[in-house]
């Protein structure tokens, strides 16, 4: 039987959200080590729940996610399917598992799905949030969102990125470390508004490229730093060159909201 998880966490402590082994934290089965992730903390409260132990590789439980999430990036809504023969009743098993993982990271909803239901290729939209201050003082409850001193003008960020609607070749905002060679991403919406001295950007598309949001993000703020035109923002993505983007800003502030199907 295959299950569905809506899981929510924090980002801040984990080295993402995909196990990757070369780090410092944790010994991995091969005798690598691995740093802390969402999917080993998953997976490890999942076959402590399902199976009672950790320790045999046959009895661990496998997840797939919807997508990756940098070390620092947030979700509250990404989905992880696993696959097990158990009988689950989803009431006590979230509350259980709940009561099992770390404190930043939470399950919201579980559900049974068809088989052939996959968290990555299954899903049709996603929806990632960026927030950042915009005010030349700190506040002590800002947190580890990025600060941009600097003033921002709402309508010519809109403009900007009313040039990133529809279906393009995203080349110039991937990252260096993206492994999928197709660059084309259909984004069906991208709106900013700001709430007090919180500016708010909302992005929904079919699909992302390693830290496409935060250069995207980051060409934004060139833009309003460099009293740039708003139509830079359609230069850089015709360019298809990554050089021509702005900086990959700060994990801390990018949420995935929801992904649906």
């Amino acid at each position: 039987m295959r299950y569905a998880l809506k899981v929510q966490y924090r980002g801040k402590n984990y080295a993402g959200s995909q196990i990757q082994f070369g780090g410092k934290c944790k010994s991995s089965p091969q005798g690598s080590e691995v740093e802390s992730t969402i999917q080993g903390e998953l997976e490890k409260a999942l076959s402590t729940l399902i199976f009672g132990d950790t320790e045999n590789k046959n009895r661990q439980v496998k997840t797939i996610f919807s997508g990756r999430t940098d070390k620092g990036v947030n979700s509250l809504g990404q989905v992880v399917h696993f696959d097990t023969d158990k009988d689950i009743v989803a009431s006590d098993f979230v509350y259980h598992l709940n009561e099992i993982l770390p404190e930043d990271i939470s399950i919201s909803d579980l559900r049974q799905v068809d088989n052939r239901f996959h968290a990555q290729k299954s899903a049709k939209r996603r929806y990632y949030r960026f927030e950042f201050v915009n005010r030349r003082y700190k506040n002590a409850f800002d947190g580890d969102l990025m600060r941009v001193k600097y003033p921002t003008d709402i309508k010519r960020m809109q403009n900007a990125l009313d040039y990133l609607v529809g279906e393009h070749d995203f080349s110039s905002f991937k990252s260096s470390g993206t492994l999928n060679p197709s660059k084309i991403c259909f984004i069906e919406s991208a709106k900013v508004t700001r709430q007090g001295d919180h500016v708010i950007i909302d992005i929904v598309g079919n699909r992302f490229l390693y830290n496409m949001v935060r250069t995207i993000v980051g060409t934004l703020l060139e833009i309003e730093g460099h009293n740039l035109p708003p139509e830079h923002m359609k230069d850089v993505l015709e360019a298809k060159d990554r050089r021509k983007a702005g900086q990959t800003v700060s994990p801390y502030g990018l949420t995935l909201i929801e992904v649906t199907y």
